[in-house]
């Protein structure tokens, strides 16, 4: 097996699009979404800084729809994004905070800009995942996790370096690295990590679980990603919305050279569910009778 994990696909930024009229997203993942490459996550979608007005009247946003079958993870960057849904859970959540919402049997929600963000205006920067749940917890009850940014735990890299030394600081919303567990309940093994790299030129090598998908997506900077054998390896670049999708080739450790100080990046997957997809709209099952099942419960008022 190779010493670094090697690139199977890098994917260049995509082009935006509007979900509702609060979030101007890329479709991070294009065509490779609902694929089983990047099981057990499902889509992704980002939207870079952009800077909004001051507003009267209702927030922007998205109004109430339906999930099931799955969940979604909101993470603020800048800005504030407001949650309900119609099983009793509200929430806020701003810079460095996750909202994780386990959809399971069922759930209507709406996500907006917060009355506060919405009234001063300013910059606005989030993005959102949908992860897969395993087939046995598809019809599990609903959950939400607000988890803020100072409950969030984090590594300095390389491991075992001073706060002075360190060239990375990760930080676990879902997973594990050295011990040190991530915020987040999961279903399944997921990565999701935060990753901060201060210093151009430095070589940073990130230990990632040898048999889980691994994506790594550039939120700000660049970087190039060393794939092989020590002094040997291929080099991948990755612009800001760039991402590379990792062979599954048995390596456990991720090899990065930062290209700009102060680059972002997402690094994430997890545990592959080995399970169809079936998705449609806001359902995602394993069978296309399970999803005409999620329509007509839907339809009968039993979310």
């Amino acid at each position: 097996m190779p010493k670094f994990r090697s690139v199977k696909r890098v994917m260049l930024k995509p082009y935006k699009h509007w979900v509702g009229n609060a979030f101007h997203v890329y479709p991070v993942f294009a065509d490779l979404a609902f694929k089983e490459d990047i099981s057990p996550l499902l889509m992704f979608d980002y939207a870079e800084p952009k800077q909004f007005n001051s507003k009267v009247g209702n927030p922007r946003g998205v109004g109430q729809h339906p999930h099931r079958g799955f969940e979604t993870v909101t993470i603020a960057f800048q800005g504030e994004v407001e949650h309900h849904d119609n099983k009793g859970n509200t929430g806020i959540i701003g810079p460095g905070d996750v909202q994780w919402m386990t959809a399971g049997r069922g759930i209507v929600h709406e996500e907006y800009h917060s009355k506060n963000f919405t009234r001063n205006g300013g910059t606005f920067e989030m993005c959102q995942l949908w992860v897969d749940l395993p087939k046995k917890s598809k019809l599990t009850k609903p959950r939400y996790q607000p988890i803020l940014n100072k409950r969030i735990p984090s590594v300095s890299l390389p491991l075992g370096t001073s706060e002075e030394e360190k060239l990375a600081t990760v930080r676990l919303i879902a997973g594990e690295m050295a011990d040190v567990k991530g915020t987040a309940k999961t279903f399944s093994p997921v990565q999701m990590w935060d990753v901060i790299l201060p210093h151009a030129g430095a070589e940073v090598d990130i230990p990632y679980p040898a048999d889980h998908n691994c994506i790594v997506f550039v939120r700000r900077g660049s970087v190039q990603v060393l794939s092989g054998e020590e002094g040997e390896e291929k080099v991948s670049k990755l612009g800001p919305q760039d991402v590379a999708l990792m062979h599954l080739d048995g390596s456990g450790s991720l090899r990065i050279r930062v290209e700009q100080p102060d680059t972002s990046l997402l690094v994430m997957g997890g545990e592959p569910l080995n399970q169809p997809v079936a998705a449609q709209g806001p359902f995602v099952m394993t069978t296309q009778q399970e999803l005409r099942q999620a329509m007509s419960d839907y339809r009968a008022g039993k979310f």
